[in-house]
């Protein structure tokens, strides 16, 4: 199975610059697609970023311009880097697969 580990993120200041990796286990990363969603208590976790095999790239309206999300097949890793972050984006970030895996999420805090 799966398993997906992400790193990268804390505390960063309106205007500041974080980015996240989401590590993947086994042989096929390189055939999903990849994501990373967010969720805020009491929301729905929604979508940011996904990026497919051919490295094709859908974002959020809200975070359209500011972050970019990328992907390293030889290190089976996919990256989310955010730029401009504001106070909006604190949240719990979950790393996706289409092999129907999830990390356990990892928590940015955009403050002040």
């Amino acid at each position: 199975q799966v398993q997906l580990v992400e790193s990268g993120g804390g505390l960063v200041q309106p205007g500041g610059s974080l980015r996240l990796s989401c590590a993947a286990s086994g042989s096929m990363f390189s055939t999903y697609t990849m994501g990373w969603y967010r969720q805020t208590p009491g929301k729905q976790r929604e979508l940011v970023a996904t990026i497919t095999s051919s490295e094709s790239t859908n974002y959020a309206d809200s975070v359209k311009g500011r972050f970019t999300i990328s992907r390293d097949n030889a290190k089976n890793t996919v990256y989310l880097q955010m730029n401009s972050l504001k106070l909006e984006d604190t949240a719990v970030y979950y790393c996706w697969s289409s092999a129907n895996r999830w990390g356990k999420g990892i928590r940015v805090t955009v403050s002040s």
